[in-house]
Order: structure tokens, then C-alpha cells, then sequence
């Protein structure tokens, strides 16, 4: 694949995450591929971990859209610019527990990068403001 293949590849994953279109994420990925999320700490592996990790984002946000602002591959390696929105309408499962819903929108930018195995995403990990997005979700005291 050639690089732009490479960072097309990538955007669809974050368009099939709109879309809840799980089959379409997985079909990017390897089987064993590693989803590494700074912001949470969380490291999920294989995509029985990765999409229901995902499918939790969305429980919480129905609404959540990624929206990639910058894209640029060298080699086998894609890093995207993604701006996340959405309101926070559902439970967010958090490492201390079920956040409640707060009713209350989110703008977080982050950083997204894929490094790819025979044409699907193999690792990928997501760099995001985790202070900024519970700040926003009015969950930090002021």
C-alpha cells in the first residue's frame, strides 16, 4: 500500500467509528491488532478487547464523532489530527467506576497513530487530554 492507501486506510477506521460500523473497523485491523489509549490508560489487545472498548465510547456518547484535521504517513506508520465531539448522555465506564451521565458536550483534540502489517492497522495508539475532557464534562472541581 502506498502511503496515502495507508492514511485512507486509517481515516475509514475513525469514519466506521461515526458510523458504529464495527465490522468495517474490524476489517482495517489484524486480528491481534493492539489498541493502546494514553489517555486512560487502557491498552486493549485482539479486537474481541478493541471494538467493545469502543462500542463504550459510544454508549456513553451516542453522539461522538471523530473528525481528522491532519493526516501524514512515512512508511508503514499513519498519525492523524482527530478532533472528538460529543455529549455525554450515557454511563462512561472510568478505572474507578460508572461515571454517570452528565448532559454535557465535549470538544477533545488528540492524536491518533497507526502502524500497519500487510495493508490493516496493527498498532495503534491514541493520545487525547484526559484532564481537559473531564474538565469539559464538568467532572474536575473548579
Amino acid at each position: 500500500m502506498t502511503e496515502q492507501d495507508l492514511i485512507k486506510s486509517a481515516q475509514s477506521i475513525i469514519e466506521a467509528f461515526n458510523n458504529s460500523d464495527w465490522e468495517a473497523c474490524k476489517a482495517k485491523m489484524t486480528p491481534d491488532a493492539v489498541y493502546d489509549e494514553a489517555g486512560t490508560s487502557r491498552r486493549m489487545q485482539g479486537l474481541a478487547e478493541i471494538i467493545p472498548g469502543w462500542q463504550g465510547w459510544k454508549e456513553a456518547m451516542p453522539d461522538i464523532s471523530g473528525s481528522v484535521t491532519s493526516a501524514y504517513a512515512s512508511g508503514d506508520t499513519v498519525f492523524l489530527e482527530v478532533t472528538w465531539q460529543g455529549t455525554h448522555t450515557g454511563p462512561l465506564q472510568g478505572p474507578s467506576g460508572t461515571i454517570p451521565a452528565t448532559g454535557k458536550k465535549q470538544i477533545t483534540r488528540a492524536a491518533w497513530l497507526a502502524v500497519y502489517e500487510g495493508g490493516q492497522a496493527k498498532t495503534i495508539r491514541h493520545y487525547f487530554d484526559m484532564l481537559a475532557f473531564l474538565a469539559q464534562l464538568g467532572l474536575l472541581p473548579e
